[in-house]
C-alpha cells in the first residue's frame, strides 16, 4: 500500500499545496498592500487630499430661498410623494407607531413625547417642539441635527423636498 510511487504522489501533493498557498499569499500581498510603495518613503496614507478653494472674504455666498418662501410655495402632492421615503418606518395614522413614531399631527408637536415609542436620549434633548425650522434641520441630516439618534435615514438634501414634506405633514391632523 505504501510503495515508492504512492509516497512520491503524497510528497508531490504536499509540495504542490504548499506552492499554491505561497503563490496565493504573494498575490494577496501584491494586491492588498498598505505600504507606501516604491519611492514613497514607506509612509502609508489613507485616501487622498481634495484641494478646495477657499472663498475670499469679499465674495458673497449665494443662498437659496428661505424656508418661509419654500413653505409658501410648497406643493402638497410633491410632499406626499417625498413621504414615500418615510413610509417604511413611519405611519400617518394617530397612535400607529412603526419602526419610527407615527407622524400624525407632528408639526408643532412636542419632541419625544409620543406614547408607545421609546425615543433615544439624543432626540429628547435636541429641541422642544417640531417646528418647521426644527423639522427642516432634522430632515436635512438627522445625524447632524440630533447626534446619537437611532434614525438611520441619510436626510433629504433638497430644501424644496423638505419644504414640500413639512407642508404635507402639516395637513395630517
Amino acid at each position: 500500500m505504501f510503495d515508492t510511487m504512492t509516497m512520491t504522489k503524497v510528497a508531490g501533493a504536499l509540495c504542490g499545496s504548499l506552492l499554491v498557498f505561497l503563490l496565493g499569499a504573494w498575490a494577496a500581498e501584491e494586491l492588498y498592500h498598505t505600504g507606501g510603495g516604491h519611492g514613497h518613503g514607506g509612509e502609508a496614507k489613507q485616501g487622498y487630499a481634495i484641494e478646495v478653494e477657499t472663498a475670499s472674504a469679499g465674495a458673497a455666498v449665494e443662498e437659496g430661498p428661505s424656508l418661509e418662501e419654500l413653505l409658501a410655495a410648497a406643493d402638497l402632492g410633491k410632499g406626499e410623494k417625498v413621504f414615500g421615503k418615510c413610509k417604511a418606518c413611519h405611519k400617518l395614522e394617530d397612535g400607529a407607531n412603526g419602526t419610527g413614531p407615527h407622524l400624525f399631527n407632528v408639526v408643532d408637536r412636542a419632541v419625544g413625547v409620543q406614547d408607545g415609542f421609546a425615543y433615544s436620549g439624543a432626540m429628547v434633548a435636541v429641541a422642544e417642539t417640531w417646528s418647521a425650522e426644527n423639522l427642516d434641520g432634522f430632515l436635512a441630516s438627522p445625524k447632524k441635527f440630533a447626534p446619537g439618534t437611532k434614525m438611520g435615514f441619510g436626510g433629504l438634501k433638497k430644501p424644496a423636498d423638505r419644504a414640500n414634506l413639512i407642508a404635507y405633514l402639516a395637513t395630517i391632523k
